[in-house]
Formats: structure tokens, sequence, C-alpha cells
């Protein structure tokens, strides 16, 4: 089976457009931070409105518990949107139901729509799928056709998602086809050498990606909170830095795996090491296997690669022909420990292959870091979504657009 796309919904003019798009962005006092998935969102409206539909587009933000919550309504976004489109975005706050029947009813022939948060209403996140098929009913009476473009929650079976999918014509848009091209290329048909840079709090949450890659790539980095946990696979001790000891044997496991296959991991040399977690807290750089030899001792915290692992990384990323980068290298919020991620997206501007940034926090912090979104060959917009198709998962808002993955 292949995606369904666009074109396969036929003549589109005159018609309503369902778009579940992902607009979960950062809000700090109703102000988006970082508007990257709503400025992904653009491509396919245009392409619907000048195919001549009205389009309604719908996501979630946040996570609002099944009920209003004004922290996480979509209006902000609805105004950033007209700006983006460069003309209005109405907006239904609701998501069902009589109001936002009439909203639709209102539009112009070119008209776009933003309804309100989707998790304000529980059924569109509830584990019982009729409670699901319910709400998604509720949903198809707004539209004629659905395009599902919101990457960020294929992995999730959720009634905008998966049964509305269900309940009208449906098709994937721009977004996630783009999305499908580049993971593809990643797991199916790398040009080499390939590199996975891994980062990130915790080991757990990668492990899945770590073992369905190993046998797919030539090198494989690891920085972030996750590398202590590697580094006591390896009998060094690691002072108060964050350390998943129940993956300990895991991971020696990979290592061994890794040596097994010719694949190189790379781990860090020297690490900066802080007396406690802030940006103004005393920190030095030290040898990855002398974390504990500082006046910190064994209360000091690892909190981002050092300058020399930053430059070791970044020769390998800058020469290889494709490179995935999951999650930052150190705490880059704060000042004293960002160079070694902004040293790895430095070099992921400079490969000549195929750089992609995978989504979540990493992309969220290549803008913190003033980089553009053009410098990269791809940003994705869904961070777990993007791990849990590189660990080989079928995925659920996927499957029912009629992709199987390899």
């Amino acid at each position: 089976m292949t995606l369904r796309t666009i074109e396969s919904l036929g003549e589109l003019s005159g018609t309503t457009v369902l778009l579940r798009c992902d607009l979960n962005v950062p809000l700090k006092e109703g102000v988006i931070t970082d508007d990257g998935r709503v400025r992904a969102s653009v491509p396919t409206i245009d392409a619907l409105l000048t195919a001549g539909a009205r389009v309604v587009a719908m996501s979630h933000l946040g996570r609002p518990d099944g009920a209003p919550d004004a922290r996480y309504s979509l209006a902000p976004v609805a105004q950033r949107l007209s700006e983006l489109l460069g003309k209005p975005v109405s907006f239904s706050s609701t998501t069902v139901g009589e109001e936002a029947r009439d909203a639709v009813a209102g539009l112009p022939a070119d008209g776009v729509l933003l309804l309100e948060n989707l998790r304000f209403d529980a059924r569109e996140t509830s584990k019982d799928a009729g409670e699901r098929e319910a709400f998604a009913r509720e949903l198809a009476e707004l539209g004629d056709v659905l395009v599902s473009d919101g990457f960020g929650v294929v992995h999730r079976k959720q009634a905008s998602v998966f049964e509305l999918a269900e309940a009208l014509p449906s098709a994937a848009g721009l977004l996630i086809a783009r999305e499908l091209e580049v993971l593809d290329r990643l797991t199916e048909s790398p040009e080499r050498p390939y590199a996975v840079v891994l980062g990130g709090s915790k080991v757990s949450d990668k492990l899945g990606v770590i073992e369905h890659l190993l046998p797919r790539v030539d090198s494989l980095l690891i920085g972030g909170g996750m590398l202590f946990t590697f580094l006591a696979a390896q009998g060094h001790k690691v002072g108060s830095s964050l350390l998943e000891a129940d993956q300990i044997d895991t991971v020696r496991g990979y290592l061994a795996e890794a040596e097994r296959r010719g694949v190189e991991i790379v781990l860090p040399t020297d690490v900066v090491v802080a007396s406690r977690f802030g940006a103004d807290t005393e920190h030095m750089v030290r040898p990855a296997d002398g974390i504990e030899e500082t006046p910190f001792g064994a209360s000091g915290l690892g909190l981002d690669i050092g300058p020399e692992t930053a430059a070791r990384f970044a020769e390998i990323v800058a020469a290889s022909s494709t490179v995935f980068w999951n999650g930052p290298m150190g705490v880059f919020e704060l000042a004293p420990f960002a160079a070694g991620t902004k040293a790895v997206a430095q070099a992921l501007t400079e490969v000549s292959g195929l750089g992609v940034v995978g989504g979540g926090d990493s992309a969220a912090a290549v803008r913190a870091l003033g980089f553009e979104d053009a410098q990269f060959g791809h940003i994705s917009t869904g961070g777990g979504a993007s791990l849990e198709f590189l660990e080989g998962k079928q995925l659920p808002g996927l499957e029912v657009l009629g992709w199987q993955s390899a």
C-alpha cells in the first residue's frame, strides 16, 4: 500500500477540507515563542486554497486534560497563521457543535477557519474507541474530506488522527509526504557515510532507535544526559550527572553489538562539569573519565559535552553525507552549557548531503541558538513520531492513510 496524497481526493474546488495540522507551539504568556510548526503548515493550506477549497484547520495544543483551559487556546495561533497566509483566519472557540458549524457555514469560498484546541474535548485522546469514533463523527460533519498533515501526532491513535481518517475520504498533506520522504531515506537508502547524533536526557527514550539504526549507520555519536549512562557502562564514575542505572547492561550490549558490526560509537572525551544546575554556577571542563576529579567531587554535574568532543562531533557530522540528529548535547537553555549543541547544529548546516534535525527539543534548540530553518536539509515537526518511525514501528496515523513501513 502507498500513501494517499491530496491528488487522490480528486477535484477539491468548492469543497470544505478538514485539515489536521500540528500547531502545538510553545506559548509564554499567550505569545508564541517558536512558530516553526505554524510555518510548516502553510504550504498545504496554500495548496488547498489554490485548488479552490475552503480550509477548516484543527490541532491540539499542550495537555489541557480534556476541558477548556485558556492557557492552551489556539487563538494566538490563528492570529499568527493569518499573518503567514496574508489573509484573515477565522477562529471558532469550539471544536464541534452549533458554533463550529455556523463558523464553517460562514466561510467564504477561499476562507480559512481554525477550530479551538481539539483536546478541550476529552474524547479526542480517549482510550475508548467508541468515544473517539463519536467525536470523529461530529468533526466529520464540518467538512467533505480530511487532509491529515499533523506529522507530530501520527504515532497516536486519536480521534482527529485515526478515526476521522476512516470517517471521511482522507489523504496526507504536503508536510507528512515530505517527512516520510526524508525518513524513508534515513532508513532505507542513506548516502554514506551515515552518522546519527543522539542526545537528550534519557537513554531509555532512544533504545528503539539505537537498536533499529545500528545495522544501518556508520557512526553513532552520543551526547546529552544519556552520555553518562554510556560512560557508566564503560566503568567510569559520573558524579551526580543524570544516570539510568537500570540501562547500563543494555548499553553494554549496544557497545558490543556496534563493535561486532564495525559501527563506531563516538562517546565524549571531555564534558563540562558544574557544581549545581543553574546558569550562574561554577563549572569547568574535565576529561570524561574524570568527572569526579573536580572541587565538586561526587556532587559534580555534567551539563554539556566539552570543546574537544564538540570539535570531534562537528568534524564527523560535516564529513558525512547523511546525518540524523535528535536531542541536544547539553542544557542548551543555559548559556554556559549550549556550546556543544551549537557546534553540532553549525556542522549540520555544512552537510553536503541530507542533514536532518529530528524535531522536538532539537528543533527548538537550533532556533533558540539563532539558526534558520533554511540552513538545514530538513527540520522534522515530530520528535516522538520521527523516533518511532526510525524504530521501525507502524504508526496508526500513517497506516490509516495507506502507508506501510518497510
